[in-house]
């Protein structure tokens, strides 16, 4: 087995590990004694958690999920729609719109099964009155290219809406049980899609506070309504959500342990950095250059062959218009330039197969790919300062495809050092 060939059995087992049927059986509901059970949904993953529910679910059931275009699966009692991702779209108003209706007429005597997992912030635009789907598409995009944690877009989201921030629950008197697959660094399922059936503790203060503290130009809509009441979000002792009940089923955790025992299963020791590492990839992408290096070199912190592995969700910001890739590929990017001329090969990849504007899920980088950008004519520092890694990898045969996992855990990297 090479070493790519490793790193992508660790990664296949990572996905593996996160296959929502697991979790879906572990957290099942008792179906209601008198009542319906209805489904609803939102995430890249929604539509596979569907179908995992039908498979093992022996009762009556309804309901529909929302989930990004290709992504969708054959399913026999829940309908499917598909979304824009990661920008919003007209699509998706209308099944926010769907997801609201199929519970709002429920009553206490029903069970709402709510599948949620990452992607439903954009999947599922529902813009306050007096705002526009438009505003929202300019909300992500700029939230997108500021640099912010995943958490603290969803803040701001989340006040900015009529279906986040536990508004999807709060639109019926059934008991929602939700079953979550996070991508969330932490695993706090609120933050997880922006919490469409869990309400938290922040308010629209901090997202004012975090509109600040990154600059982000809004349209002057968005900051009168963040400014008034009617952004503030259900809080999480309101009483009507005494009743619900939420599970984490599968988070990054839980794949790199996985990941972790097909390493030691080849002879290679595995060491888990974290599981929720958060900041500007590129600057991530040193920090593990570094570690990276002193193993190589001086057999420290650890002794060689070691795989360094860690998940969690790194951020770009954007310097330049017009560059292709995602932050798992600027994460490869900038490694590969700081590990130049070392025994050492990565994998950086998202688990639920797409990075960023392309479809690939990421990129390999080793101790050789800044020489081979360089024999291909292209510069790899320029190709970092342009945002631009997905062009660098493709020339030189690097990306990292997948297709959709089905599933969604967030960041996947692993660095092996011989």
């Amino acid at each position: 087995m090479t070493d790519r060939e490793l790193l992508e059995a660790l990664f296949a087992a990572a996905v593996k590990a996160a296959d929502p049927l697991t979790g879906i059986v572990k957290h099942l509901p008792a179906p209601p004694v008198n009542g319906r059970t209805v489904v609803i949904g939102a995430g890249k993953g929604a539509a596979q958690m569907a179908a995992a529910l039908e498979n093992v679910w022996t009762g009556p059931l309804t309901g529909v999920v929302v989930t990004r275009y290709g992504y969708g699966c054959e399913t026999t009692s829940i309908e499917i729609l598909e979304a824009s991702h990661p920008v919003p779209d007209a699509a998706g108003l209308a099944g926010a719109k769907r997801l609201v209706e199929t519970i709002s007429g429920l009553s206490e005597n029903d069970l709402v099964i709510a599948l949620v997992c990452g992607g439903g912030s954009a999947l599922l635009p529902a813009p306050p009155e007096g705002l526009t789907l438009e505003d929202e598409i300019a909300l992500n995009e700029t939230l997108l290219a500021s640099g912010a944690p995943i958490s603290a877009m969803n803040v701001v989201r989340k006040h900015l809406s009529t279906i986040k921030g536990g508004r999807l629950a709060a639109a019926t008197k059934a008991r929602v049980v939700s079953l979550i697959v996070s991508d969330i660094p932490g695993d706090n399922p609120a933050f997880v899609a922006s919490g469409p059936t869990i309400p938290d503790a922040t308010t629209r203060q901090d997202a004012l506070a975090i509109v600040e503290q990154y600059k982000l130009e809004l349209p002057a809509a968005m900051t009168a309504h963040l400014n008034s009441p009617a952004a503030d979000a259900p809080e999480p002792n309101d009483p009507a959500f005494a009743h619900h009940e939420h599970f984490v089923i599968a988070s990054a955790g839980v794949s790199l342990e996985a990941a972790a025992a097909v390493a030691r299963a080849h002879g290679v020791t595995p060491y888990i950095l974290s599981d929720s590492v958060e900041g500007e990839a590129r600057d991530v992408a040193l920090v593990h250059a570094a570690l990276a290096r002193e193993v190589s070199l001086r057999d420290r912190p650890f002794a060689k062959p070691a795989v360094l592995l860690s998940g969690g969700e790194t951020t770009v910001t954007l310097r330049a218009k017009g560059g292709r890739g995602g932050r798992n590929g600027e994460f490869a990017l900038a490694l590969a330039l700081a590990i130049d001329g070392h025994e050492i090969t990565a994998l950086a990849a998202d688990t639920d197969g797409i990075d960023g504007s392309e479809t690939n899920a990421g990129a390999f980088a080793d101790g050789t790919t800044a020489r081979r950008l360089r024999a291909a004519g292209l510069d790899g520092r320029k190709l970092l300062d342009g945002n631009d890694s997905f062009s660098g990898f493709s020339a030189i045969g690097d990306v990292f495809d997948t297709g959709p996992t089905g599933t969604n855990v967030n960041d996947f990297r692993a660095i092996l050092v011989r």
